[in-house]
Order: structure tokens, then sequence, then C-alpha cells
């Protein structure tokens, strides 16, 4: 985190770097509550008094914190509504720690002992402006195999059958690398990325890790991240569409290799629509009006006991509509959408519940706060819905009918290239590995090894290696072959890649369901939330920044 300008952000100019001044005086107690770290709830001294914290970092820093910090059990309501940067967060705990701690608590554990200093020193550096936006590591030297045996660490997010097929893939890499031993460890989502940012802050981030497109650009842009291309002796990315590459790069960097790739599309169950004798037009031409007339046949014919859909508030479908309307959700590292495209998206949930395209706005909020199993579209009460386009067999068992089918999302203009595809999935690499040759092997191994696709199959995704997705579609039936199929589709019409997600915008698709909320509920015009949102992730990415 460099020097601020702002008056109410950290300030070189006006802060000594003693760390006692991190923590405010009121911070031992605070306005609304015991937090040292955050003081005053609107307060967290190293983001600035305009910031405010997530919840799953209050988490950790809470749980981080030695007895003698006290914390409150539940972040300030606050620091509901507005994402910040994790890494300076977790600096401040730590520097926390050693400031405000009595002298009578002693720190216990290795975890301190290695955190603490690091810890310091991050955060010495980054008000200095060393770090921030520094770059990560790689750099102009000769990257080189280690000598003798070598120990990797490998995490990821998911459940307990991705976890089996990826430690058989392990076993193979080892067999097939004897002087490597690859040591495994897993979460759940939440769990996941609570460690990682702890992990971070103290420099202890495994060899290679699973990463997200939401916080690709937080992670590099904190030096957490290797730059693979320096790397290309050891893995091969070429493997895979440019525009799947670009998912993975930030700055015109690699700092990540794709493991999947996805598109948009709509799964469609037609037993609902056989049922009413609604007929679907050529769904390589519809538009947006024609899915909308579908929908509302269904809607009607059912009495409402079926809609046809309801409003996707998420940002991927946001990122596709402002392509559609020739514009981009993120160009140039911040918000560039209209406010008139944005809040005409932001409008749809009202308007179609409005129009009878789909059932209330109450109905709405409920479905989108669902589980795939209580949703709508699983419970037969829902006939299309936009998802992403490796979710064909999803839907397929949660409705549990094969008669469910993906088709292309509609658009109004049919002669612009809208449609992009995106990997919400990648390897990257520790830059604090000892072993980056060593780590890039693993990666490769990962995402182009023949044996290793045959193992790790699509259960992260359809590949985004070509030949690897190719031998999939070959050998696959039913829903999965037909999404594969569809996916190979979409690459071949797809555009560039939209822009990976700007440090500091993590929350962007919440603040985009949030703002689709207001306007459903008459809390704001679709301008108004446009507006609002437009402003509201632009001075996250700029206090991230």
């Amino acid at each position: 985190m460099s020097g601020s300008t702002g008056s109410d952000t950290w300030n070189m100019s006006k802060r000594s770097l003693d760390m006692s001044l991190l923590i405010s005086a009121r911070g031992a107690t605070g306005i609304c509550g015991p937090c040292a770290v955050c003081g005053p709830c609107t307060a967290c001294v190293p983001c600035g008094t305009s910031a405010f914290i997530r919840p799953a970092n209050h988490t950790i820093a809470r749980n981080a914190s030695p007895k003698s910090i006290r914390m409150p059990e539940t972040p300030y309501p606050a620091h509901e509504t507005r994402s910040q940067w994790e890494h300076d967060h977790h600096m401040a705990v730590m520097v926390a720690t050693v400031t405000e701690r009595s002298k009578e608590t002693k720190m216990t554990g290795n975890t301190w002992r290695r955190v603490i200093p690091a810890a310091i020193a991050a955060m010495t550096m980054a008000l200095a402006g060393c770090g921030g936006t520094g770059g990560s590591g790689g750099g102009t030297a000769e990257v080189k195999p280690s000598e003798g045996n070598v120990t990797l660490r490998l995490n990821w997010w998911g459940g307990d059958k991705r976890v089996k097929l990826t430690e058989q893939a392990v076993e193979l890499f080892e067999q097939k690398h004897p002087n490597i031993t690859v040591e495994t460890e897993y979460s759940d989502w939440n769990g996941y990325w609570d460690k990682l940012a702890t992990s971070a802050a103290g420099g202890e981030v495994a060899d290679v890790i699973q990463m997200s497109d939401f916080y690709i650009a937080s992670y590099a842009s904190q030096g957490s991240l290797y730059d693979m291309g320096v790397l290309g002796e050891y893995l091969d990315l070429s493997t895979m569409n440019e525009s799947v590459r670009q998912a993975g790069q930030v700055n015109g960097k690699q700092y990540s290799a794709p493991i999947s790739i996805a598109g948009h599309g709509v799964v469609v169950n037609n037993d609902i629509l056989d049922k009413y004798g609604v007929k679907l037009p050529d769904t390589d031409t519809w538009s947006w009006s024609d899915f909308e007339n579908v929908a509302k046949q269904v809607t009607q014919k059912s009495g409402g006991e079926v809609v046809g859909a309801y409003a996707p508030p998420y940002l991927l479908t946001c990122e596709l509509w402002a392509r559609q309307h020739g514009e981009e959700f993120f160009k140039d590292g911040k918000v560039a959408v209209s406010a008139e495209t944005l809040g005409d998206f932001l409008n749809l949930a009202k308007r179609w519940a409005d129009e009878g395209v789909s059932g209330s706005t109450d109905a709405w909020v409920e479905n989108a706060n669902a589980t795939m199993e209580q949703s709508a579209f699983a419970t037969g009460k829902q006939a299309m819905a936009v998802v992403a386009s490796n979710q064909l067999t999803v839907y397929q068992a949660a409705a549990g009918t094969e008669n469910i089918s993906i088709v292309q999302i509609p658009s109004d203009d049919q002669s612009v290239k809208w449609e992009s595809t995106w990997s919400s999935l990648s390897w990257a690499i520790s830059a604090k590995t000892e072993h980056p040759a060593e780590a890039a092997m693993l990666v490769d191994f990962l995402v182009n090894d023949e044996d290793a696709g045959k193992i790790l199959g699509n259960e992260r995704g359809d590949p985004a290696n070509n030949a690897i997705r190719a031998s999939l579609t070959a050998s696959a039936t039913g829903g999965t072959k037909e999404g594969l199929e569809f996916t190979d589709k979409l690459i071949a019409a797809s555009g560039p890649a939209t822009e990976t997600v700007p440090n500091g915008a993590s929350s962007a698709e919440k603040e985009i369901a949030r703002a689709m909320q207001n306007v459903a509920f008459g809390k704001a015009t679709p301008t108004e939330a446009a507006n609002e949102l437009i402003t509201t992730i632009n001075n996250e990415i700029a206090s991230a920044s």
C-alpha cells in the first residue's frame, strides 16, 4: 500500500512511522465497541477513515489477536456494506498485536514468531511506498530447478470429490517427478480465503494455490503472486486460447494459469415448456424481447405456479450486458459502464416482476438466496435461467431430469461480438516460493498433462487446455458432452476477454445484487442505483491502490 494524498487516508507526510500510531488512542474501546484494530466504527487507520472492513477479515482479526486485544463478536454493521483490501487489514492486525498488547501477554506458537516480523516489515515497506502496487515474484534472473529433493505445498478449496481427484493427480505427478513431494492442503470456500489472507500477510502462502478471478488482481498487486512470464521453460500456456490466458493476466503480466473455461448460457427445462405448450424461437438469433416473451407465456399459462425466469444478479452477466451494449463494465482498472446501460440491467428484476416475466420481487429475492436444491429451477418452478455454460449437468442433477438443454444467451444486436469466455478457477504460484521451477512444473502438469486431465476431468469446469477438453468431449455422453460442445461453440464466437476484476473490486457482485434489490423495492431509481454503484466500486478500487 503506497502513501495516499487523500485527506482521510494514510499519508506519510502526516503520520509517523512509529508503529504505536497505527492504532488510534480510541482503538482499544472504540465508539461502537472494543475493536483494537478498527478503532472508531468507520476507521481502519492504515486504510483511512473512509474505508470499511469485510466481515471475513474481521473474523480473522478477532481469531488472530491475543486475548489481550478485545474484539467484538461481530463486525460493526457498516463493515458489512463495503470491501477493503484484505492485505492492509491483516498487516494492521499483526502490528496491533505488538503495539497494543500488554507486557504480561505472551505470544505463543511458531505462527506469531514468523508473522509479526514479516507483517511489520511489510507495513513499513507499504508506508514507504515500496509495496502495494509493486511487482510480484519473478524477475530477469534465470529460473533453474532446485538441486536434490523438493517439497511443495499445494492449496485449494473444494469438496470431497475435488480432494479425491486432486490427490490422485498429485500422486501421479510425484511418480513422474520422484524428487518432488507435494503436501496438499484444502478448505471450503470461506475458510480458504480467510486462511489465504492471513498467510499472505505473514509470507506463508503455499507454493501453488488455487485462485479465483475475483482475487487475482488483489493478490498480484500485493506482491503475493509469481510472474509466470519468466517460467515459460517449465510452464506452457500455449495449450489454451489467448482469450482464456488473458483471464489470468493483470496489467499484461501472467499471474495465474487458467484451469477451466466457461461462458454464458441459458438452461431450459423442456419438460416445463412442453407441459404448457410454449415453443422456443431460434435461440441462435433470439433477442431479450424473445426471451421475455417465452418467459411470460410460461408464467401466464401456469397461472403463476411456474415462472419463466428470474433476473440474474451476477457480475458476469452484468459484464456481458455492458458488452452487448457496446461498453465494458471494467476498463483501465475502474468501472466504465454508463449509468444508463447499468441502470437498465439493475431494473431487470423489477421490470420482469411488473411485466409478468417472473414472479414477485419478494420471490426473486428468496430465489436469489436459495441453495441450488431449494431454487425454483431445481424444484420445477422456473423454466429458464441464465447460468455459466459449464453448469448444465449441475442443473440437470438438481432438477432431476436430463430433459434440460443449454442455449445461447439472448442479444438485441447480433452484429456485436459480445460473448466472452472466462476462467473463474486458476492455479497461481506464490511469490515467496523457494522452488519456482518445480512449482511451475506442478502447475503445468495439472493443466496440460493428458493423464492428469483424465483423472481431473471437468470437476473444476470444462478444461482450459484445448486438447484435454477435446479428449473429454470425445468420450463424454449426455449433458456432459452437450455442455462441452456448447463451450467450444462459445469459444469460437468469443471476442477478447473482459478485464480482470480490479484490485479492490472483489465485492462488485454483492454490490450489484444490493443495487438491483434497491431498485426492485423502490428504494432507488435505476439511474440512482447505477450511479451509486459506480461510485462505490470505483471508490473501493481507489482505496486499494
